[in-house]
């Protein structure tokens, strides 16, 4: 089963030249089955590149998923058109009363502040409490995971001595979770963020814990079972060359920026990049669209309710 977006959604093309089955609206309601509800929080400046990104990973699986962007209600995005924020967001005002089988909260280039100054953190908040009642299971992305666990568990971020930036091994340490279900021991997955969450304080939190980890960047993957939520830190979603476009940015800015670690052949930016995180990406979110199905209540209102 397919993947539901507007027919118009420069997603919808990308996606289809690609292989993955996507679906017009029209064509999905002359189905007669309940697809998915899943929600994407994109806080991410380009709005495009990351909705494709996920609408890739998500629309991989047999199943019908209906997917709804969302923004947050006064930030107005200063990267993508307000014509194209207009015709395929919805606002979290717009859409707090409604019940979501799954909802995704993208990274935000705003690790370097402290979370209460961010200038949505007040709604943010109001996202996070409306998570727990009225979705049954919200995958929190890099800085989207590391507000949740900020918010739910009282763990804040810390700043790095240097960007974790490239590709790094990670391990498995619980080959039994349903959501590693097909993984490898061993994979190497894109990281690039300044800040982390403290290995042993996410062992010491009530409900955490840690599905993948790497040696040299720590925490990956978190399961939150009390708060029906997952998080990851690192980036499955990024396409083969999301590293590059980010080294290349600051090079040409004169920004400081190391170059990422065993993401080009031979370390030279010269040569194109290699993808060894797609298979497992597609893996992650298939495992985790799968658990969806099998545990959210047929009628969606009873998210959030005692028989959910």
């Amino acid at each position: 089963m397919p993947i539901t977006i507007p027919s118009k959604l420069p997603a919808f093309d990308v996606l289809q030249s690609e292989g993955v089955y996507v679906m017009s609206k029209g064509d999905a309601e002359r189905q007669d089955i309940r697809p998915l509800q899943i929600g994407l929080l994109n806080l991410m400046p380009k709005k495009i590149q990351t909705e494709t990104q996920f609408a890739r990973l998500i629309g991989a699986t047999p199943l019908q998923i209906d997917l709804t962007l969302i923004r947050m209600t006064e930030h107005t995005s200063k990267n993508t058109s307000a014509d194209h924020m207009e015709a395929f967001y919805t606002s979290f005002e717009d859409i707090k009363d409604r019940k979501f089988d799954g909802l995704i909260i993208t990274g935000a280039p705003i690790e370097h502040l402290p979370f209460e100054d961010v200038s949505y953190w007040d709604e943010m908040k109001q996202v996070m409490d409306w998570t727990q009642t009225n979705v049954h299971s919200t995958f929190g992305v890099c800085w989207g995971g590391m507000a949740m666990i900020y918010y739910l568990h009282g763990i804040d971020k810390r700043m790095l001595d240097a960007k974790a930036f490239g590709c790094f091994r990670h391990r498995t340490n619980d080959a039994s979770s349903p959501l590693l279900r097909g993984f490898s021991d061993d994979l190497v997955m894109p990281v690039s963020r300044w800040t982390e969450v403290d290995a042993g304080d996410i062992d010491r939190a009530d409900g955490l814990k840690t599905l993948i980890s790497s040696a040299d960047t720590g925490p990956c993957l978190v399961q939150d079972e009390a708060h029906n939520a997952i998080y990851v830190f690192n980036h499955f979603e990024y396409d083969d060359d999301t590293l590059k476009q980010e080294y290349d940015r600051d090079v040409a800015n004169g920004t400081p920026i190391n170059i990422p670690q065993n993401y080009y052949t031979d370390d030279d930016p010269a040569q194109e990049p290699t993808n060894r995180w797609r298979s497992h990406g597609h893996l992650l979110y298939g495992n985790w669209i799968n658990e969806i199905y099998q545990t959210t209540p047929f009628d969606i209102n009873k998210i959030g309710t005692t028989d959910d």
